[in-house]
């Protein structure tokens, strides 16, 4: 097995042993393993990142020890609040008073369990109902007592099979003092997220965009608990408004919404009884227009030739080659920065006898293309193929969890861009705005500026017939753009 991936049935499944000291917290599983989606090994080789990334941090908490759950405070509180339920039916039965019976009582197995696990437990009990026997009234009282004794094993239990934080020990003394006192419950709830999360991944969605998702429902909730507030229109209203961000954002956080409510009302049982005659709280918001953050309702900038040699100087003179290489090749193709990041030695082909670089698909199918190499960065490419250690022309510190190579670096442009006085409107992104704008101030035609930078013209004519311009005729068009004197290579 190859970087944990395995072929079963022509799609890739990422497999990993699990070490033998975790395996019960693994419920005894020896390997896991999960479907990738795809033949594609290129593909699985990207898919598999994540997950292998989870599994890894789950082998780490189980060495660390046995966290309680999340939402821990709403089960220990429902088990407290059963033991009182049955204690009233005990004393009730006794003097011939039906009451109703908890919608579920333990099973003989698992009280059996549980006895087995709290032997105090057990002696306890047979000392009160000895005690019972000779006291009048006892079987009364003893109903009273047994379930004092049954709150406190269940307490003890939270303690025992689990590893609570100093902090959460205390919380469980203060919730079984306080007759099922807890912390606010949410809907939204870590099962339910665990289960959401699963069906996003069933049907292929991307990693990244399943992380965020998950991510603000997680904010969300945690926001009904706090003021342990009813998730309807006005708490996710006042939700936005508390997260103060750019209108687009918000956006995202309202369709992170009404993805989890789609899911959650026509596969969630119990999500559909106690929401049923409710609508999605998530649609029908005003967002704020120009407010919310620094860059909301503002265009963002782009680099002129003054501001990329400073960028590029400013990055040589913090001795990082790699990064005054990137903005050349930010400068001289207008690409996305994950696409450079991406380019290996094979990228660089010759067509026609004009060298290019070949950019596979990215964000859609316009994103595949040749584009030729501009003259003045020859000699950089040149430069970059001999010294590759790994094929990449860029070098990059690792991926991240989502594979993307451009993580690092582009964390280290946002850091030089800051220190050399650019405003937060100005991004890596900005390169392509400004290569758009020099291409169409040089009257390079629009349809082939689009397509020198990935991106569909809207014509049927060009985007679905055509072939494209000629290798010749692209390189004149990106010979256009100006040159980086005396900074190049």
């Amino acid at each position: 097995m190859s970087h944990n991936l395995e072929l079963q049935g022509g799609t890739f499944h990422v497999r990993l042993a699990v070490p033998k000291d975790v395996q019960k917290a693994f419920d005894g599983r020896k390997i896991l393993s999960r479907s990738l989606g795809t033949g594609s090994r290129k593909e699985a080789m990207e898919r598999r990142l994540p997950i292998l990334h989870t599994w890894k941090a789950q082998i780490k908490a189980a060495r660390s020890g046995n966290p309680l759950p999340q939402d821990w405070q709403d089960s220990f509180a429902a088990s407290l609040e059963a033991v009182d339920t049955v204690t009233k039916w005990s004393k009730a039965a006794r003097i011939g008073v039906d009451i109703p019976l908890p919608a579920r009582i333990p099973s003989h197995a698992e009280m059996q369990e549980f006895m087995n696990e709290n032997e105090g437990f057990v002696r306890v009990m047979k000392g009160l109902v000895q005690k019972a026997s000779q006291v009048p009234m006892g079987q009364f009282k003893l109903s009273d007592e047994i379930g004092e004794v049954f709150k406190s094993a269940v307490a003890q239990r939270y303690e025992t099979r689990y590893t609570p934080t100093p902090e959460e020990r205390d919380e469980i003394k203060a919730i079984a003092a306080g007759g099922g006192m807890r912390k606010p419950r949410s809907p939204i709830t870590t099962a339910r997220l665990k289960t959401f999360r699963e069906f996003r991944e069933s049907r292929g969605g991307a990693p990244k965009h399943i992380d965020q998702q998950v991510g603000k429902m997680e904010r969300l909730s945690e926001f009904l608990k706090k003021d342990d507030l009813a998730l309807n229109f006005d708490t996710v209203d006042s939700w936005l408004k508390s997260l103060d961000r750019a209108p687009a954002t918000l956006s995202q956080y309202l369709m992170a919404g009404t993805a989890f409510w789609k899911w959650a009302m026509k596969y969630d049982a119990g999500w559909r009884d106690q929401f049923k005659d409710k609508v999605n709280p998530f649609v029908g918001h005003d967002l704020p227009q120009g407010g919310g953050a620094e860059t909301a309702g503002k265009d963002r900038e782009i680099y002129t030739k003054a501001d990329t040699l400073k960028l590029q100087r400013a990055a040589l003179d913090n001795d990082d080659q790699p990064l005054a290489d990137l903005i050349a090749l930010g400068w001289y193709t207008g690409a996305r920065i994950e696409e450079l990041c991406r380019l290996t030695k094979d990228s660089v082909i010759t067509v026609d006898g004009v060298q290019c670089f070949d950019f596979p698909r990215s964000k859609s199918k316009a994103s595949k293309r040749v584009v030729p190499i501009h003259p003045s960065l020859l000699s950089t490419v040149d430069r970059l193929v001999k010294d590759s250690t790994d094929t990449f022309l860029i070098p990059a510190e690792s991926a991240d969890k989502y594979g993307k190579r451009s993580h690092a670096i582009s964390k280290a442009f946002g850091r030089l861009r800051t220190a050399a006085g650019f405003s937060r409107l100005h991004v890596f992104h900005s390169f392509r705005h400004t290569v758009v704008t020099e291409l169409i101030r040089a009257d390079v035609p629009d349809a082939l500026a689009k397509e020198l930078v990935g991106h569909e013209t809207g014509s049927v004519t060009h985007d679905v017939y055509s072939k494209g311009a000629s290798a010749a005729q692209k390189l004149a068009a990106i010979s256009r753009l100006p040159a980086l004197t005396p900074q190049d290579g």
